[in-house]
């Protein structure tokens, strides 16, 4: 049963001040954010952590820290925000005929390049008036599991600065809305005619000079983590910063790389590709999209998040009905590997 009178004691400008404070980890860059004054701020800070009956934030030399309590508010708070947000702006039913609004979507580009053409279209025929941000996950490891690093970017969706993920990572906790919608392993990409083709082997493929794809120009990429553990290596002889990239380059030289299946059925006719098993174990990764559950109570990202897995589930069918580019190429057999990266 609610609480009227404690409901009373509580201003909803202090749980906004609290969302940017914890996202900015810093009073002074909040204010500014916020347009208050420092002091404004520490005064809602003080009255708020009253409320809570916790110091909530502890200061630092770089600014502050979170208490654990404050860290247990953080999804609370933001599913509170989104609600009330919806409720405002919003006089009725998520209308994506009428509706004129923006979506920020996060993904590595050798997903978002599969999604993208078939979004736009949908869009121009079911929500004339949407907008989209796409914005480019990558994975910097730093020693971390590929899993953790994806996993990390989630808190991007809790800070509401982007309202849907679409990554390669596993089941989730339930504060979150997921949808499995493919599965994605890897495959070798050359150009027409490329000797790699005519003898796909693991002897044929050391011998390759290769191209690896990573925005911080790392020439180390899991197929190296793999091929290290058996006392292997390969040459990169190059690296590019994206996916697109990658496959131009490939269409265009002798270099071969190891690129998402998805991804590469998706543009091998129109670069000219074809492609051969990777010679390594190598297991297949799930790809979903994800939202936070606080962010669904909002109808409009719920009916993107719905628009996404349509696209995705339509660009993945029609590249299976792509021509087949492998005939005459020898399987290998696959065994069990950890994980994907971004960087192959």
């Amino acid at each position: 049963m609610l609480n009227a009178a404690q409901l009373l004691r509580i201003d909803l400008r202090l749980l906004v001040l609290f969302s940017t404070v914890i996202e900015e980890r810093h009073v002074a860059r909040a204010a500014e954010k916020l347009n208050l004054t420092p002091s404004a701020v520490s005064h809602g800070l003080n009255r708020l952590r009253r409320l809570m009956q916790d110091p909530l934030f502890l200061k630092t030399p770089k600014g502050v820290k979170p208490t654990e309590r404050a860290l247990a508010l953080v999804a609370p708070i933001a599913e509170i925000l989104v609600r009330i947000d919806n409720v405002i702006s919003t006089g009725g039913p998520f209308d994506p005929k009428s509706a004129e609004r923006r979506f920020t979507i996060g993904a590595p580009d050798a997903i978002s390049t599969i999604f993208m053409t078939p979004l736009l279209e949908l869009l121009a025929r079911e929500a004339p008036g949407i907008d989209i941000r796409i914005l480019q996950l990558m994975p910097q490891h730093h020693g971390k599991p590929t899993g953790q690093v994806w996993h990390s970017m989630l808190a991007e969706l809790d800070a509401q600065r982007l309202d849907l993920v679409v990554l390669p990572i596993g089941p989730l906790t339930p504060r979150f809305a997921e949808r499995l919608l493919f599965e994605e392993d890897f495959v070798v990409a050359m150009r027409r005619g490329h000797a790699f083709a005519r003898d796909p082997s693991l002897k044929s493929y050391l011998a390759m000079r290769h191209m690896l794809v990573s925005a911080i120009g790392d020439a180390h990429g899991v197929v190296d983590q793999r091929l290290a553990e058996k006392g292997l290596s390969r040459r990169v002889a190059l690296t590019v910063p994206n996916f697109m990239m990658a496959l131009a380059q490939v269409a265009e030289t002798d270099l071969i790389s190891t690129l998402p299946r998805h991804l590469v059925m998706r543009h091998a006719a129109r670069f000219g590709l074809v492609v051969a098993p990777v010679p390594l174990p190598w297991r297949k990764d799930p790809v979903r999209v994800v939202a936070s559950k606080a962010a669904m109570a909002d109808a409009g990202i719920a009916w993107m998040f719905e628009a996404i897995a349509r696209c995705l589930g339509q660009s993945v069918t029609e590249a299976k009905r792509q021509p087949k580019v492998r005939k005459g190429i020898k399987r290998h057999k696959s065994g069990r590997v950890e994980s994907h990266s971004a960087s192959s």
